[in-house]
């Protein structure tokens, strides 16, 4: 239903998902359609979103949010994107599962990328944000490396390798674009278009 992948390096980081999303009625009727999942944040920060579609929407806001509190690096968005998030996603599900059961389709999780200009020991950073049932609802945890949404641990493998030899962020971007590739054509769940970009120090920017 997605396909979130992001890794980090010394020299910035990469990020990618693909587009496809899936959404049932009351009669249980599966329909297929393309969203954004890679949404830019501030100039130096972003956030995937995976599973459910309503995870544009919520990203979107929070893209909103993050202009008007005029925040930009990725401490300070990652601190306001958990409480923002959280309450979304409880509006959601009280929304959703008032006409339909709760199933997988509601399942929501994110990747939230970016630069600090204040953390010389750890400018670039990646948060995993997943949903819960208890409360709260959405909980976060920083990631190492690299990470992806189905785990794609060989694919994990290759790319904590290639950060912890800080190849450069081209070299990365090819092995994570392959891999998006590779997906696509044995996952049906899978489908382009798919999307990329980098954070550097210079700020983010879409790959096509």
């Amino acid at each position: 239903m997605s396909q979130l992948i992001a890794v980090k390096n010394a020299n910035g980081i990469v990020v990618a998902a693909d587009s496809k999303a899936l959404d049932s009625d009351t009669s249980g009727n599966i329909t297929e359609y393309s969203i954004n999942r890679l949404i830019k944040l501030s100039d130096r920060t972003a956030i995937l979103a995976g599973g459910a579609g309503a995870g544009e929407n919520m990203c979107r806001a929070l893209k909103e949010f993050i202009a008007e509190e005029r925040l930009r690096d990725i401490e300070a968005v990652y601190t306001a994107a958990l409480p923002f998030l959280a309450s979304e996603y409880q509006q959601f599900m009280r929304k959703s599962c008032a006409v339909l059961p709760f199933d997988p389709l509601h399942h929501i999780h994110f990747i939230l990328a970016g630069y600090s200009g204040k953390n010389k020991r750890n400018p670039f950073q990646l948060y995993l944000l997943w949903t819960k049932k208890k409360l709260p609802q959405l909980d976060g945890d920083e990631i190492t490396a690299a990470f992806s949404v189905p785990r794609l641990i060989r694919l994990e493998h290759r790319l904590t390798q290639m950060a912890h030899s800080d190849a450069s962020l081209e070299k990365v971007y090819t092995e994570v674009r392959l891999g998006m590739e590779r997906q696509a054509e044995i996952q049906e769940d899978v489908a382009g278009p798919m999307a990329y970009a980098v954070i550097t120090r210079d700020g983010f920017q879409r790959k096509e």
